[in-house]
């Protein structure tokens, strides 16, 4: 079936100097000469051009660009609208386009969905473009860069490809027993084998930092009440995001501020502070923090400089994953070398700013070492994760199993061919009709 021409606005909605429309499809060339009344302009070079309705009103001016196929985004025919961005302009555009015959306005995700089928991208370079479109932070565009350009999905093909050629020499065992085959085929197959099973589990065992980037590393504030959470926060976020106040238990519920940690993207969090009440909203909030306790990636834990002993509920959580830091050293000092639990405590002021300088080059160093990247490519969503976990599982089967005892061939053949699927259910080569909704649904209309 011929597939419809759709179109959409390509840049973000709302008033601008410059919008873009995108037109893909089968008439996409005759929607380009209707709304200029003139021949296609030369292939991709932008022309200025006078847009206009179906009888003639002059709608816009602007530069027009098309892209026959298979050279476009899409694969298919292309025309980008070059316009200026305001409502009026964009609405009066797209009434006409809505009236010649064929168009339909896209569906959130559509040009990426059609540039996949058409193989212009593999599923891990889709989620790629989508997550730099969101990219908010240096190591987040870098990294989704990286997967977009292909790095991603060129690792799990070359890891599916040799599995396919080491399924070609366990079938041709089994495929043709009577013919003059060198003798121990299969064999030869377990050592490559067990080296791509070994690789794959090392690029799994990352500390899901692909995941914790794409995301945002979470970083709770936790502590006892008045020792000054709030008032770090906001220090941290440099505006009032908390209410601050000398009433204790001012803070009932999770606060979360998003900052740029040296290009890396954490998500802080101010909780309730930690101690028992009989006041059931507060002890709501308290359960509430523990539990974000026990989600984060990193817990920055917050005493007082001028009480002289840490609260039970404090000191349970300074652990390993637990930055200490102890506020209100204007008021009274720590002594040099200061630790609880194992772990340095850092002095600050949040009223006066001493030692914020080193806290923050502390709390980036505690990013970095969670998320920090390298050149290679990292897996960074969960689908990635449970189809890798699949593959490892099957190729386990295969090397302490069926591959190794060979009592049905077929069946060592089989988890080979099970752990080549899982590959190619990340990079979208087989069984992913299920997934594509899924996957392009969360991009913006026009992407």
């Amino acid at each position: 079936m011929t597939p419809q021409t759709i179109y959409a606005l390509s840049t973000a909605p709302g008033r601008a100097g410059v919008a873009v429309i995108r037109v893909s499809g089968p008439q996409a060339a005759d929607a380009l000469t209707a709304l200029c009344g003139a021949d296609l302009p030369r292939a991709r070079t932008a022309f200025l051009r006078k847009l206009r309705a179906a009888d003639g009103t002059l709608l816009d001016e602007g530069m027009v660009l098309w892209f026959p196929k298979p050279h476009s985004f899409t694969g298919e025919d292309v025309v980008e609208l070059q316009v200026h961005g305001g409502r009026a302009v964009l609405a009066a555009l797209f009434e006409a386009l809505a009236k010649l015959p064929g168009l339909r306005l896209a569906e959130p995700g559509e040009f990426s969905r059609r540039a996949f089928e058409n193989g212009k991208l593999d599923l891990t370079e889709a989620e790629g473009l989508g997550d730099l479109i969101n990219a908010e932070t240096e190591a987040q565009r870098k990294q989704a860069l990286r997967q977009m350009q292909g790095a991603l999905g060129q690792l799990y093909e070359g890891w599916r490809n040799q599995l396919t050629r080491a399924l070609a020499h366990l079938e041709a065992d089994i495929d043709f027993p009577d013919e003059d085959l060198p003798a121990g085929v299969a064999a030869e197959v377990m050592p490559q084998i067990a080296r791509l099973r070994e690789e794959i589990a090392a690029h799994l065992a990352d500390n899901r930092r692909g995941e914790r980037l794409r995301d945002g590393l979470m970083v709770a504030i936790l502590g006892a009440p008045n020792v000054g959470k709030s008032s770090l926060l906001n220090a941290l976020a440099r505006r009032e995001a908390a209410i601050v106040s000398e009433i204790p238990g001012t803070t009932r519920d999770v606060i979360e501020v998003h900052l740029d940690l040296g290009g890396y993207p954490v998500i802080l969090a101010d909780t309730a502070g930690l101690r028992e009440s009989a006041d059931r909203i507060e002890s709501e909030g308290v359960a509430r923090a523990l539990k974000r306790a026990e989600a984060a990636d990193l817990k920055l834990v917050v005493l007082d400089a001028t009480q002289k002993t840490v609260p039970k509920e404090t000191l349970a959580l300074i652990d390993t994953d637990a930055l200490v830091v102890t506020n209100k050293i204007d008021a009274a000092s720590i002594p040099a070398g200061y630790a609880i639990n194992g772990r340095p405590v850092l002095g600050v002021s949040v009223r006066n700013g001493a030692g914020m300088t080193a806290l923050l080059e502390a709390l980036e160093r505690e990013v970095v070492t969670r998320i920090g990247i390298s050149g290679s490519a990292t897996l960074t969503r969960a689908r990635h994760r449970e189809a890798l976990t699949d593959c490892v599982a099957a190729l386990d089967r295969f090397l302490t199993g069926n591959g190794r005892n060979n009592p049905a061939p077929e069946l060592a053949a089989e988890d080979v061919r099970l752990a080549a699927r899982a590959l190619g259910r990340i990079t979208g080569r087989i069984d992913v009709e299920d997934l594509l909704d899924v996957i392009f649904r969360d991009f913006c209309i026009g992407k």
